[in-house]
This record gives structure tokens, sequence and C-alpha cells, in this order.
């Protein structure tokens, strides 16, 4: 079976290990893409969207690690 191309907000947040609420304040702030549908708004992440976001994160933490080094400890 195919996996759906637009994924609940509670199921971005299964995904990542995080809270719904986390997802929505994502979501809210434009951090991570997402389209309003329905007469009642529900949010939806694009499945390819969530997989180019964490690509992203992935990215911007490689650079995080590589310019905050670990220090390195004095022998004892």
């Amino acid at each position: 079976m195919a996996e759906p191309r637009f994924l609940l907000l509670s199921d971005v947040a299964a995904e990542l290990n995080v809270s719904d609420s986390q997802v929505y304040h994502m979501v809210r702030s434009g951090e991570l893409p997402a389209i309003k549908i329905g007469g009642r708004g529900q949010w939806r992440v694009e499945r390819t969207r969530l997989e180019e976001y964490i690509n992203h994160k992935y990215a911007e933490t490689a650079e995080w690690v590589r310019d905050n080094p670990l220090a390195e400890r004095e022998p004892e």
C-alpha cells in the first residue's frame, strides 16, 4: 500500500517524535510548510515537504556541530 501524500499534524508529530503542539507551532511559524484544506481549515503536510524539512535540519545541525566543536577535556 502506498504512503499517503499528505499527513495529519499528528502523523508528522509521530514521525518526528515530538508533540502535536510542537508541530502546530512549526507549521504556524512557517518553519514547516503546510496547507489548510476543507471547510474547517485542517492542516496537512505533504510528505515530500516533511522529507525536505528533515534534510534541511540535518544540514543545519551539521553546520552547527562544525561551528561548535566539543571542547577537549584536559587530561586528569
